[in-house]
């Protein structure tokens, strides 16, 4: 039986459909929501230089950080579900699975953007940590218009 479900949003194109999946889950299986976004800890600084390192800052968290767990929280109202959310700064992937311990979560929702296996392979793929990382059931929403972009039919994969 799920109790309490995890829903982790990046703000990104696809997530409206994956807190919308979630939130519908959630509300069938008459369990807990919590939707969580992690922001970065530091932001690059752009620069010209033919240095191996990267220059970086402590990031400071903004309104634009909140955006996603905002638009979580209007969803839920207009589907009349009750929903927490947390704001965490760190590799997302990490955070994710701790935060779904922390609160002993029975299913982490992801997305996934559909990426193609060089860019997942270069920028790597957080729906493939949490699978990697995570000993809890984790769902894997593709959407339905990254999909569409990709040539291939809506799907969820669970591990």
């Amino acid at each position: 039986m799920i109790e309490k479900i995890l829903i982790a949003t990046d703000g990104s194109g696809s997530a409206r459909e994956v807190l919308e999946f979630g939130l519908d889950l959630a509300a069938k299986q008459d369990a807990e929501a919590s939707v969580l976004h992690v922001a970065p800890r530091v932001d690059a600084i752009p620069c010209v230089s033919f240095a191996m390192a990267t220059p970086t800052i402590p990031h400071k968290l903004s309104e634009h950080d909140q955006k996603p767990l905002h638009e979580a929280l209007e969803i839920a109202e207009e589907k009349s579900i009750l929903v927490e959310t947390a704001l965490l700064q760190g590799n997302p992937a990490d955070e994710i699975v701790t935060y779904a311990d922390t609160i002993d979560a029975d299913l982490i929702v992801v997305g996934s953007r559909g990426h193609s296996a060089v860019a997942s392979a270069l920028i790597g793929s957080v729906s493939r940590s949490v699978l990697h990382e995570s000993r809890r059931p984790v769902l894997v929403v593709r959407g339905t218009h990254v999909a569409a972009e990709a040539g291939v039919p809506a799907r969820a994969v669970v591990r």
